[in-house]
């Protein structure tokens, strides 16, 4: 095509593009520098010589290159050009009409005849990008839909087999085919104001695309797009799309099945859930991916819609019920007695004899399955956890649709309902560990006996096998359905998998249960005296890694049935406990140990005070241990163990300190964090009478690693340490107070640390260390780190005034001028709820120290009234309106506070009731069914949202109440208050009176 700009420009472009790509640092910053003057002096002609590079350069690279970069650079925020109120100025902004209807132009060109599959990605990725953007800007691009819909209707020609001479295109027509489809994935508002007929004959033609595997799947993620941002109408007038979307699937399990080797059992293909035909004899084009990767694919790419729209898939369950399970469930090997490589999951029945024997056999002992290559039994396992996925998620979307599960017609043992394949499938996988290469690691049994659990690279490489994922997924299925529906499928395998003679359908069960316990907890606790029975006597099994489960499901139902397993079941669970921290495994006794701060998070004292001797014997042991992983955890577990015992942990305290002592004297990393958190934790439960003849001794230890150089290989060094102080704190009571000095300037400085933003956002990741979060329309980046610290240095200010009351005076100064900011601290929600916490306890230390100034009280009030005026956070302004209310009350009462602080009040109380009243009008009307206002169709997770939200909204509301009714019962925001908490998906109206006065 003609050259859009002077051959000059081209020509210095060519040149710093190829700077860009060198390897000197200095050329590449000369040649960046080089662009961005460029682009702020002649912005068109450079982006339109930019976008004709990306066509005609010689190499692909370079065009790719072209694009990547025109993509970031069109839409980077303009540093040098004021911010539009509800936009930031990108270089797109200051193109003229004329380089647009130019840059347009070329892409077009491009989309339509670049040949190299790398470059049209980029292609398309920009071509979106540019349309997305000028439609949020009102500039519809309508030769681009044009040509998109031409594209999607490009054959090649039947007797030739090659592109129609007519066609404008260069690219081969399943290349233009499939970026059709990718463009209206990347753009859907190309096709949301067409008619749908027209929009679902396009799809549908591309999902039957008998050409091209690559079209069906981009037609496919199109289709989904499309279905997630259709409005209510257009979805209703949908529904047929998916029958082709659900037709795309059975050709590609037939194509497994048509490779498969030797198969004396098929699996059987089931009817597509259509009324089309598919000719599945068809042999599929695989273009560069086995069938298994496809249908892999395939899934996972329809598995967002089960989360977007669940119920188009309702009418299809019964289908998607015949084929699903040929994939979830693992292959079998049928024989007459059970081995050690097959789980004893199965249940014997009249039509499936052999217990073992499992749903979708695909090969069959001696049939081949030796024969398959290590990277497809790789991709066979990613395709069962894709189509896990894939029924869990539609779970998780829509419990309702499974809770009376459908099932075939005859109900049989070999076709049980949804739930039953999920759960199945999940047991199923959770035992599957290779004992050679477990979790993915060469070595075995030792080497899982050898390896440092509290490593992260250990605990990576674990948390990402496949059992820990299929793990996860019982977990996602337990919340999602809940006791009810999960439990009964799941114990009709768990007893069996226990009783088993293969370890790892042992360990397995155990794991299950500690799975499923949080998510079926409520419904578990009827049943928990056989749970109990069923666990406690493995922990004597023979295998190390079944004992290790056995602590993990206790540990986990301590935590999730917390005092009630404590209560009723601590004899039987102390007598395996204690004597597992016996255990001759360093992993097992450790693990046992860390289950033991499970148990007593939530044990009573006086229940626990008769076991504390063998407990804390046991672990001054583990303190010996050569192991560092297991010294750690001994300290911590001695720690939980001294919270929980309180008093009664007195007479093993001059056993313990000076072994910590000596830990904060002579250890470094993660053992001197442990013993700094244990000698807390001691101090606190001993009391200061005990504590301080140590005392001394702590505090010279911790100043002096307050004191020392930091090191950036202990990150968590002043978490540790704040937490430390703040507990030696609540132990010695006003005796703190000669170590202000100490702690107080390090924590003001951290109190007082800015957000460390930063406005340029790598597309494809961040660093670690840092979260993306939108505030006002824009993203940026945070790192986390130092907001965790800030927060935690203001919580530790909240310990220091509450404990030492007026002793606190000297710093109440220096300590609001950095709480009063951070009031409007928007990164953290932890940091102004502690500032809203801690601003009554400096009051109230000021007022008792008689160092109290008429300014500090104004300049509270006047940030209080600020911040409520501009708040929409349902669940910070309740903490607003209590922490007003409290600081009048240290004030000695409602007559000292000014008229003008009380309208500011009651101003900011009335706007926040109004809107309450407005969304709850809202929720109620989006959630009733003919006017019934009652929550129908709202369930599950969504319910238990909207509760959280009204139990929120209801704690603001009172507050409210309490804190305006001090000047004014009367006050029509007072009295409204009442009338706003029947509102909402209960479904009372009326109020308006109240509000409006």
């Amino acid at each position: 095509m003609d050259p859009v700009v002077p051959q000059e420009i081209t020509n210095e472009l060519t040149q710093i593009l190829s700077n860009l790509v060198l390897g000197d640092n200095e050329i590449r910053a000369n040649a960046e520098k080089a662009v961005n003057d460029r682009l702020t002096s002649t912005p068109d002609q450079y982006v339109l010589a930019l976008s004709q590079f990306a066509i005609t350069a010689d190499k692909q690279v370079m065009r790719s290159f072209s694009l990547i970069l025109l993509r970031r650079l069109l839409f980077r925020a303009s540093q040098n050009h004021p911010t539009h109120t509800h936009r930031t100025l990108t270089l797109y902004d200051r193109l003229s009409h004329t380089a647009l209807t130019t840059l347009e132009r070329l892409l077009l060109h491009s989309l339509g005849h670049e040949t190299s599959p790398n470059v049209r990605r980029k292609t398309v990725d920009t071509v979106c990008d540019v349309a997305n953007q000028g439609m949020a800007r009102g500039r519809p691009w309508h030769a681009l839909q044009a040509q998109v819909f031409t594209m999607a209707s490009t054959f090649n020609t039947p007797s030739t087999n090659s592109p129609s001479p007519t066609t404008p295109f260069r690219a081969s027509p399943e290349a233009i085919r499939e970026s059709a489809f990718l463009v209206f994935k990347g753009c859907p508002n190309l096709v949301m104001d067409l008619q749908t007929d027209a929009v679902l004959s396009v799809f549908s033609r591309g999902l039957k695309d008998q050409e091209s595997i690559a079209v069906r799947h981009a037609a496919l993620e199109a289709s989904i797009v499309y279905l997630t941002s259709a409005d209510p109408n257009q979805l209703a007038q949908s529904l047929s799309l998916m029958y082709p979307i659900l037709d795309t699937l059975p050709p590609l399990l037939a194509e497994i099945q048509a490779l498969q080797p030797n198969s004396a059992n098929p699996v059987p293909t089931p009817t597509p859930p259509s009324n089309t035909s598919t000719n599945t004899t068809q042999r599929l084009r695989m273009e560069g991916k086995s069938p298994v990767a496809h249908l892999t694919t395939f899934i996972s790419s329809l598995t967002p819609l089960c989360s977007a729209q669940p119920m188009l898939f309702y009418p299809h369950l019964s289908g998607l019920l015949s084929f699903l399970p040929n994939l979830v469930l693992p292959p079998a090997y049928p024989g007459p007695t059970p081995t050690s490589d097959t789980p004893f999951l199965g249940r014997p029945s009249p039509s499936n004899p052999n217990p073992n024997s499992g749903l979708g056999e695909e090969w069959n002992e001696g049939d081949g399955y030796e024969a398959i290559e290590e990277d497809e039994v790789e991709e066979r396992s990613k395709l069962r956890l894709t189509a896990l996925e894939f029924m869990i998620s539609l779970c998780e979307a829509r419990p309702s649709m499974f809770r009376r599960g459908p099932s075939t017609p005859d109900d049989s043992a070999a076709s049980p309902s949804w739930l039953g394949v999920v759960i199945r499938a999940c047991l199923e996988g959770m035992a599957e560990i290779d004992e050679q290469c477990p979790y993915g690691v060469e070595g075995g049994l030792e080497r899982w006996l050898r390896d440092d659990p509290s490593s992260s690279s250990t605990a990576s490489v674990e948390n990402e096998s496949a059992p820990a994922l299929y793990e996860q997924s019982l977990d996602r299925m337990a919340f999602a359905m809940g006791g009810r529906d999960v439990l009964p499928p799941a114990f009709q395998y768990i007893p069996s998998m226990i009783a088993s003679y293969d370890w790892r359908a042992r360990h397995a069960g155990l794991m299950a249960i500690a799975a499923i316990a949080e998510g079926t907890g409520k419904v578990m606790v009827n049943e928990l005296g056989k749970v109990v029975e069923l666990v406690v006597p493995l922990f004597r099994d023979t295998h190390p890694r079944v004992r290790y489960a056995a602590a993990q499901c206790v540990g986990q139902l301590c935590t999730d049935l917390e005092e009630i397993i404590q209560e009723q079941y601590h004899q039987q669970l102390f007598s395996v406990l204690i004597p597992a921290l016996d255990d001759p495994e360093p992993r097992v006794h450790s693990h046992a140990a860390a289950a033991l701060i499970n148990f007593c998070e939530g044990v009573a004292r006086n229940t626990l005070l008769p076991y504390l001797d063998p407990i804390v014997e046991r672990l001054l042991r583990l303190l010996e241990s050569p192991k560092g992983y297991v010294r750690e955890q001994a300290v911590t577990t001695l720690a939980m163990v001294a919270d929980a015992a309180e008093g009664g942990f007195v007479k093993h305290y001059a056993t313990l300190l000076p072994l910590l002592i000596n830990a904060l004297r002579h250890s470094t990393g993660k053992m001197r964090l442990k013993a700094m958190e244990c000698v807390g934790l001691v101090g606190i439960a001993v009391g200061k009478d005990v504590f301080r003849r140590d005392i001394q001794d702590v505090g010279e230890c911790l100043v002096r690693i307050q004191n020392s150089p930091p090191d950036p290989s202990d990150p968590q060094l002043l978490h540790y340490l704040m937490g430390t102080w703040a507990k030696i704190c609540q132990a010695m009571g006003e005796e703190f107070e000669v170590y202000l000095p100490v702690v107080m300037p390090p924590l003001l400085a951290t109190a007082s640390a800015k957000a460390d933003v930063s406005f340029e956002i790598d597309e494809d990741a961040t660093a670690e260390g840092w979260e993306t979060v939108n505030m006002d329309g824009q993203t940026v980046s945070i790192r986390t780190g130092a907001i965790e610290e800030k927060c935690q240095a203001f919580e530790t200010m909240v310990i220091y005034a509450s404990t030492l009351g007026p002793r606190y005076a000297p710093y109440l100064a220096q300590s609001l001028e950095v709480t009063l900011p951070s009031m409007k601290f928007y990164f953290h929600d932890g940091v102004r709820e502690a500032c809203a916490m801690l601003l009554p306890m400096l009051l109230s230390s000021g007022q008792k120290s008689s160092t109290l100034t008429t300014a500090m009280v104004h300049a509270t009030f006047n940030q209080l009234i600020n911040v409520i005026k501009d708040e929409h956070d349902t669940s910070f302004i309740g903490s607003l309106f209590k922490s007003f209310a409290d600081c009048v009350k240290v004030l000695g009462g409602p007559q000292v506070v000014e008229k003008e602080f009380v309208e500011g009040l009651v101003e900011g109380a009335k706007r926040f009731v109004m809107g309450v009243a407005e969304k709850r009008r809202a929720r109620a009307h989006g959630a009733g069914a003919e006017g019934s206002g009652e929550m129908v169709g709202v369930e599950g997770e969504d319910r238990e949202e909207l509760e959280l939200i009204e139990e929120m909204e209801h704690f603001a509301l009172d507050e409210i109440r309490g804190c305006v009714g001090m000047w004014r019962e009367g006050e029509p925001v007072v009295i409204a208050v009442s009338g706003v908490k029947e509102l909402g998906v209960c479904g009372r109206f009326g109020l308006d009176e109240d509000l409006e006065q």
